[in-house]
Protein backbone atom coordinates (compact mmCIF):
# COMPACT_ATOMS: atom_id res chain seq x y z
CA UNK A 1 0.00 0.00 0.00
CA UNK A 2 3.01 2.30 0.51
CA UNK A 3 3.17 2.45 -3.25
CA UNK A 4 0.32 3.58 -4.05
CA UNK A 5 -0.80 6.66 -6.28
CA UNK A 6 -3.94 7.64 -5.10
CA UNK A 7 -5.00 10.31 -2.52
CA UNK A 8 -5.70 9.31 0.96
CA UNK A 9 -9.54 10.13 2.29
CA UNK A 10 -10.04 14.19 3.55
CA UNK A 11 -11.89 11.88 6.43
CA UNK A 12 -12.54 8.06 7.12
CA UNK A 13 -15.16 6.72 5.28
CA UNK A 14 -17.75 4.56 6.71
CA UNK A 15 -21.17 3.10 5.53
CA UNK A 16 -23.27 3.10 8.81
CA UNK A 17 -26.85 2.45 6.03
CA UNK A 18 -25.65 -0.44 4.94
CA UNK A 19 -22.74 -2.09 6.89
CA UNK A 20 -23.66 -0.11 10.54
CA UNK A 21 -21.11 -2.50 12.62
CA UNK A 22 -18.65 -1.74 10.24
CA UNK A 23 -17.05 -3.04 6.57
CA UNK A 24 -15.29 -5.99 8.57
CA UNK A 25 -17.91 -7.12 11.03
CA UNK A 26 -20.46 -7.60 8.39
CA UNK A 27 -18.16 -10.81 7.27
CA UNK A 28 -18.31 -9.37 3.64
CA UNK A 29 -14.87 -7.75 3.35
CA UNK A 30 -11.52 -8.46 5.19
CA UNK A 31 -10.02 -6.43 7.69
CA UNK A 32 -7.05 -5.22 4.82
CA UNK A 33 -10.33 -4.23 2.65
CA UNK A 34 -12.27 -2.83 5.43
CA UNK A 35 -8.61 -0.94 5.74
CA UNK A 36 -8.45 -0.02 2.29
CA UNK A 37 -12.78 1.68 2.67
CA UNK A 38 -12.07 3.85 5.43
CA UNK A 39 -8.56 5.10 4.49
CA UNK A 40 -9.03 5.60 0.84
CA UNK A 41 -13.35 5.27 0.29
CA UNK A 42 -13.85 9.12 0.74
CA UNK A 43 -11.66 9.58 -2.59
CA UNK A 44 -13.07 6.93 -4.25
CA UNK A 45 -16.74 7.73 -3.37
CA UNK A 46 -15.73 11.34 -4.43
CA UNK A 47 -14.24 10.49 -7.46
CA UNK A 48 -17.28 8.18 -8.52
CA UNK A 49 -19.51 11.11 -7.98
CA UNK A 50 -17.83 13.74 -10.58
CA UNK A 51 -17.32 15.72 -7.06
CA UNK A 52 -13.06 15.22 -7.21
CA UNK A 53 -11.23 15.73 -10.22
CA UNK A 54 -8.33 12.67 -10.79
CA UNK A 55 -5.09 13.87 -10.15
CA UNK A 56 -2.73 10.53 -11.02
CA UNK A 57 -3.04 7.78 -13.78
CA UNK A 58 -4.26 5.29 -11.26
CA UNK A 59 -7.19 7.70 -10.33
CA UNK A 60 -7.68 8.10 -14.27
CA UNK A 61 -7.92 4.02 -14.17
CA UNK A 62 -10.20 3.94 -11.50
CA UNK A 63 -12.70 6.24 -13.26
CA UNK A 64 -12.64 4.27 -16.04
CA UNK A 65 -13.42 0.74 -14.28
CA UNK A 66 -16.00 2.23 -12.17
CA UNK A 67 -17.72 3.07 -15.65
CA UNK A 68 -17.40 -0.05 -16.63
CA UNK A 69 -14.69 0.58 -19.15
CA UNK A 70 -11.80 -1.78 -17.95
CA UNK A 71 -11.37 -4.75 -15.28
CA UNK A 72 -9.93 -3.66 -11.71
CA UNK A 73 -6.43 -4.12 -11.33
CA UNK A 74 -5.59 -3.00 -8.03
CA UNK A 75 -6.62 -4.10 -5.10
CA UNK A 76 -8.08 -0.26 -4.44
CA UNK A 77 -10.22 -1.11 -7.37
CA UNK A 78 -11.48 -4.60 -6.35
CA UNK A 79 -12.40 -3.43 -3.06
CA UNK A 80 -14.47 -0.48 -4.42
CA UNK A 81 -15.97 -2.52 -6.50
CA UNK A 82 -16.56 -5.24 -4.24
CA UNK A 83 -18.57 -2.71 -1.75
CA UNK A 84 -20.52 -0.80 -5.03
CA UNK A 85 -22.02 -4.51 -5.42
CA UNK A 86 -22.85 -5.41 -1.82
CA UNK A 87 -24.05 -1.80 -1.06
CA UNK A 88 -25.94 -1.00 -3.74
CA UNK A 89 -27.19 -3.92 -5.33
CA UNK A 90 -30.27 -6.09 -4.00
CA UNK A 91 -29.48 -8.75 -1.27
CA UNK A 92 -30.61 -12.04 -2.67
CA UNK A 93 -33.29 -14.03 -0.40
CA UNK A 94 -33.28 -17.69 -0.27
CA UNK A 95 -36.54 -19.24 1.35
CA UNK A 96 -37.05 -22.45 2.18
CA UNK A 97 -40.65 -22.57 1.72
CA UNK A 98 -41.70 -21.25 -1.88
CA UNK A 99 -45.10 -21.05 -3.19
CA UNK A 100 -44.16 -22.69 -6.46
CA UNK A 101 -42.80 -26.18 -5.21
CA UNK A 102 -45.81 -26.42 -2.79
CA UNK A 103 -48.16 -25.89 -5.91
CA UNK A 104 -46.38 -28.77 -8.10
CA UNK A 105 -46.28 -30.96 -5.09
CA UNK A 106 -49.16 -33.69 -5.02
CA UNK A 107 -50.70 -34.92 -2.05
CA UNK A 108 -50.24 -38.61 -1.58
CA UNK A 109 -53.70 -40.68 -0.83
CA UNK A 110 -53.33 -42.85 1.76
CA UNK A 111 -55.35 -45.48 0.46
CA UNK A 112 -52.13 -46.52 -2.22
CA UNK A 113 -50.38 -47.34 0.97
CA UNK A 114 -50.44 -51.03 1.64
CA UNK A 115 -48.91 -51.73 5.56
CA UNK A 116 -49.87 -55.78 4.95
CA UNK A 117 -46.05 -55.88 5.26
CA UNK A 118 -45.41 -53.96 8.20
CA UNK A 119 -43.82 -55.96 10.73
CA UNK A 120 -44.34 -53.85 14.03
CA UNK A 121 -48.36 -55.38 14.06
CA UNK A 122 -47.03 -58.76 13.15
CA UNK A 123 -44.52 -59.40 16.05
CA UNK A 124 -47.17 -57.96 18.43
CA UNK A 125 -49.32 -60.61 17.42
CA UNK A 126 -46.56 -63.08 17.50
CA UNK A 127 -45.27 -61.94 20.56
CA UNK A 128 -49.08 -62.64 22.03
CA UNK A 129 -49.45 -66.36 20.80
CA UNK A 130 -46.17 -67.65 22.31
CA UNK A 131 -47.03 -66.32 25.95
CA UNK A 132 -49.93 -68.29 26.27
CA UNK A 133 -47.93 -71.64 25.63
Amino acid sequence: MSNVDFRLGKKPFYDNKRFRRGFAKSGDFTIAEEEILIRFGDTMNLLEGGELVPESEEERHFLQVVADEKQAESKLEKTWIKYIHLARDRKKFHTLNGKKAAANESVEDESDYDDSNDDIGNDIVDDESRSDD
